[in-house]
């Protein structure tokens, strides 16, 4: 006796002889399983198998290698792109930081010249964005406020005391003569 199932992409479902069993359209580890189990088990064509699912051949062989090597683990999905910061390096982190301490008023454009004028390939993105990781971000000047009005002795109109007449006067000193006064 010969079992035999197909997947469905459109009812997002495995279909068999004793009924269907659904598969979520987010899981891809389980949607690649069955593609592979469709090309190497149920002897179908392989291009047929990786057109119904919506992959390549070459990616189809891939995720074959993939999968005999590390199991059901390998054929999650894995975040594509760079896995280190191959341009924003400790080493240009520092010089980054370097330069702004040195001048706090240069912009991330004059630094990222300097950088470049010394073999080091970054953007000006790139380092506006070690300078904003870093919280060391030029201050913006606020606009000043209206100074209220003033409450002290020239407001009034009375005579104002030196510095420390008042606790003089408290602890019952006094300030001695200077002499033609």
């Amino acid at each position: 006796m010969s079992a035999s199932f197909k997947y469905d992409p459109a009812a997002q479902q495995v279909i068999g002889p004793a009924g269907a069993l659904p598969i979520a359209a987010s899981d891809l580890q389980a949607t690649r399983f069955l593609m592979l189990l469709e090309g190497e088990c149920l002897e179908d064509d392989i291009t047929a198998v990786t057109a119904r699912y919506g992959y390549s051949r070459q990616r189809y062989y891939q995720l074959r290698d993939q999968f005999t090597s590390g199991g059901m683990v390998a054929l999650a999905p894995r975040k594509s792109g760079p896995k280190s910061n191959y341009r924003r390096t400790d080493q240009v982190v520092r010089q980054v930081l370097r330069y702004r301490f040195l001048d706090p008023d240069s912009s991330p454009e004059v630094i990222g010249q300097k950088l470049r004028q010394r073999q080091v390939s970054i953007s000006d993105r790139s380092v506006s964005r070690i300078i904003a990781d870093y919280g060391i971000q030029k201050k913006t000047p606020h606009p000043e406020s209206p100074k209220p009005a003033s409450t002290g002795a020239h407001a009034t109109g009375r005579k104002s005391r030196p510095p420390g007449a008042r606790r003089r006067a408290e602890l019952g000193t006094r300030r001695a003569p200077t002499p033609g006064r």
